[in-house]
């Protein structure tokens, strides 16, 4: 399998210059080791009058401490990565904003989400624009296009998808590199599994602390090894809680800081009622399937036993691409999923601002069959003319149409056309 000798985000580049040109403060959000310093280092590179500023460097950091004011003092773009170490001086930076309102004065980058941070003094309201980064995607990794969704909202089920060689083997293959640079960068998988188990430490010692109060690291070692056995599935910290003898606050508190920090994402479920949508249960994905896969034992040799539990694997690993492309879709998109009373279930929603959707459903099998098919059709007449398109994306290599406006399509078409 060829990767790309350069592995950086290539789709945020163009998506960070742009917000300098118009916004006071721009913020790269995201994970540990997902390219956050690299990316804003680029762009930086492409900028005259710079200052950087490292707050991992002990003493840069006491420097911030002592002088939060006179730290962000600069006329030209200062980058500091990993504000979050030291929020004092999101209120230096809002001072200097307030004075001189120029664009592009300063680019901030933060292993977890700002608003989110317990101690932060000022969260510089209207004066920020936030940048999503996450694991490398397909795309960036192989070089290919990476715009399905802006492809079926433009074209729908029309697109033309060449046929696919790739097989259930090789998409699992992908979906246990993940996407971390690092984790990339290692083709023998026990020296990926050593990267993943030093990034799980470094969460629980260090991320974790910075948004939520952890009393037992043990007890939130377990419950990130559940919500990976449970990846692709419903968010239910009462369940969760039972299974593991925790209280269910504690649950909740613990995957509110573990979707601050970019282990995972609720999925909110569709409804053309906003009110349903407000109180149905979410589905929960873990952000890199890699990681995940690592935490439930899966290898390319037990996937391969007719009884592994792939599916769910591989509909976190999809759901994790669409999410990806959305941070740099054309126009806004969100993403849901789909379940009703009877049980029929769509695993991802995709719905632009005018109401229209495309419903996704995954599969890990290299044939499709016309059942599978059943959630689609009936969020089809659930939406009525807003539903665009119902895809299946399975493994096997054709593209396939399963009547008006369904379509069954190899898992590659979401990074190859």
């Amino acid at each position: 399998m060829m990767i790309a000798p350069d592995l950086y985000p290539r789709h945020a580049v163009d998506l960070v210059g742009q917000a300098l040109a118009d916004t006071r403060v721009v913020v790269i959000n995201g994970a540990r080791q997902v390219g956050k310093s690299t990316l804003a280092q680029l762009v930086a590179n492409s900028s005259t009058n710079v200052r950087t500023y490292f707050l991992d460097d002990a003493a840069v950091r006491a420097a911030a401490e002592a002088d939060p004011t006179g730290f962000v003092r600069h006329d030209g773009l200062l980058l500091i990565d990993e504000v979050q170490r030291v929020p004092e001086l999101l209120l230096g930076i809002k001072l200097e904003v307030d004075r001189d309102p120029r664009p592009g004065r300063f680019l901030l980058t933060g292993s977890a989400r700002l608003l989110g941070l317990r101690d932060l003094p000022d969260a510089l309201p209207g004066r920020t624009e936030t940048i999503e980064l996450w694991p490398l995607s397909q795309g960036e990794i192989h070089g290919t296009p990476d715009s399905f969704v802006d492809t079926v909202f433009g074209q729908g089920p029309d697109t033309h998808v060449p046929e696919s060689t790739l097989r259930r083997p090789d998409y699992v293959a992908r979906a246990l590199q993940g996407g971390y640079p690092e984790a990339v960068r290692r083709a023998d998988a026990r020296r990926r599994g050593r990267f993943f188990n030093s990034y799980l430490s470094d969460l629980i010692t260090r991320d974790v602390r910075q948004v939520s109060e952890i009393t037992h690291a043990t007890d939130l070692r377990r419950l990130i090894g559940a919500l990976a056995a449970c990846m692709a599935g419903m968010a239910v910290p009462e369940r969760l809680s039972r299974d593991l003898g925790l209280a269910a606050s504690t649950v909740r508190r613990h995957l509110d800081a573990l979707e601050l920090i970019y282990v995972v994402r609720r999925i909110p479920a569709w409804s053309n009622n906003l009110t349903t949508r407000a109180v149905a249960t979410p589905k929960l994905i873990m952000i890199d399937s890699g990681l995940a896969g690592h935490l439930t034992g899966m290898s390319l040799k037990r996937a391969a036993h007719p009884t592994a539990p792939v599916g769910p694997l591989l509909e976190n690993f999809v759901i994790g691409e669409l999410a990806r492309q959305l941070t740099w879709a054309e126009e806004p998109i969100q993403l849901f999923h789909y379940r009703d009373r009877d049980g029929n279930e769509v695993d991802a929603v995709l719905e632009r601002a005018s109401g229209e959707i495309v419903g996704i459903e995954v599969k890990a099998s290299e044939t499709v069959r016309a059942d599978d098919f059943r959630g689609l059709h009936q969020l089809a007449r659930k939406a009525g003319d807003q539903f665009l398109a119902g895809y299946v994306m399975y493994a096997g290599a054709q593209p396939l149409p399963f009547g008006d406006r369904m379509r069954a399509l190899p898992i590659e078409t979401i990074w190859t056309i």
